[in-house]
């Protein structure tokens, strides 16, 4: 049995655990990553994971700011540079161009393993951060003063600060006793990864119709990934039927936009729930991504705000390193809990109204939202704003989120 001590250990190796240690690796802060499962490695010719993200320009430039992007681009990322929104039996229609946001594209649609392998990567050549993988945790203890956990291996990790990082059933929130205000939607997400006609396409786009909002986003090659929000009865249905039968009900169902769909390579469903810890930080504790909240995938922007809570905690925990301040003071964590908080209640509550006002019937209400996508289409400055705002462009952004900048290789990283 080891026994060692770290400045922070994070709990959970996923897109946001693995972000926050290069970036606190970069600062010179010593990390512990624990993470339950390695990433299955990459090949070309394996087939696209049903679990994809769209990243934001800005979780772009944080993921270049600890050169994770260039592992991201080695495997593989679909750029898309067009979006358009639009409603079933509506006259409410907009279209967005990256040519109009001083980008190049609005965003990329990338495999979550993608990303996560990516940043393992960074961290394989870093001399600060201990890998412990995979790992179970078998004893966790939340304590102000330092917080200990019990491996399944006999180590034993002391840390000055614990991260939970470990998605919307945090064990280390529970630990800490933040509590959470949730509920679940009257709604399940079917995803759909099928091979198309069409070649790769530069446009995601997504119709509302009265059961729920039907997406593509485009994947590499002749691909895409189908967004199908529906009553949880619909999703079971759909879920038993046969290949050409759920296909059948794909054309069926979904606009001529989408094209012809030509193979069923993929499906699955999971539950829509929002989720927001009443807390983000104790004295000694701190969430990020999914332990602190759990948002609609309605703009798919749970994997944005995540990163830049990583890159928010990681500016925070380096400014108060260079002040002498001690990295789990509450002080200290209140300064990254008043930046993300509030940001992210407004992202939140942005996807409850969108997914609230194109669920409701009422004609009225149907009026009202099709002419705000009537006026966003038509209003240059209320459109550029709309558009860097889903970029991830506006607000308190962090530097590395303003302007990523890769940082040069370290040496090999500790193991556990």
């Amino acid at each position: 049995m080891n026994r060692f001590q770290t400045d922070v250990a994070i709990v959970g190796g996923g897109m946001v655990g693995a972000a926050l240690a290069c970036l606190l690796d970069h600062q010179g802060i010593s990390v512990t990553l624990i993470e339950q499962q390695l990433p299955a490695p990459f090949s070309p010719e394996q087939p696209h994971d049903l679990r994809v993200s769209a990243l934001s320009p800005a979780s772009r430039r944080i993921l270049e700011s600890v050169d994770g992007w260039r592992g991201v681009e080695q495997r593989r990322a679909c750029p898309y540079r067009r979006m358009r929104v639009w409603e079933q039996r509506g006259f409410g229609d907009a279209s967005f161009d990256a040519a109009g946001s001083g980008e190049e594209v609005l965003g990329h649609i990338v495999e979550n393993r993608v990303v996560q392998l990516a940043l393992w990567d960074r961290l394989a050549a870093r001399d600060a951060v201990s890998i412990c993988a995979p790992a179970q945790i078998t004893e966790l203890r939340y304590l102000p003063s330092g917080s200990e956990l019990q491996l399944d291996n006999g180590d034993r990790i002391h840390c000055r600060l614990l991260v939970g990082a470990d998605g919307a059933r945090s064990r280390v929130r529970a630990a800490a006793g933040i509590g959470v205000q949730a509920w679940d939607y009257p709604q399940q997400a079917l995803i759909a990864y099928v091979a198309t006609a069409a070649p790769q396409q530069d446009i995601t786009w997504q119709r509302f119709v009265p059961p729920g909002p039907q997406a593509l986003l485009p994947l590499s090659g002749h691909h895409a990934s189908l967004v199908w929000y529906e009553r949880p009865d619909e999703v079971a249905r759909l879920l038993q039927l046969d290949e050409e039968s759920f296909l059948d009900q794909l054309r069926a169902r979904f606009p001529a936009e989408l094209g012809e769909v030509q193979r069923l390579l993929g499906r699955a469903s999971f539950p829509l729930r929002r989720q927001h810890a009443l807390r983000y930080v104790d004295h000694g504790v701190v969430l990020v991504g999914d332990a602190a909240h759990s948002i609609h995938p309605l703009a798919g922007q749970g994997v944005n705000i995540g990163l830049l809570d990583a890159a928010v905690l990681s500016e925070v925990l380096a400014a108060a390193r260079e002040q002498g301040e001690s990295l789990g003071e509450r002080r200290v964590l209140a300064r990254y809990e008043q930046r993300r908080r509030q940001h992210n209640r407004l992202v939140m509550n942005g996807m409850e109204l969108l997914q609230r006002g194109f669920g409701n019937r009422l004609a009225p209400l149907k009026l009202v939202r099709n002419l705000g996508l009537a006026l966003a289409q038509r209003s240059g400055p209320l459109k550029r704003k709309a558009v860097r705002l889903a970029m991830g462009l506006e607000g308190d952004l962090p530097a590395v989120a303003r302007q990523g900048k890769p940082e040069a290789a370290g040496e090999e990283s500790r193991g556990c």
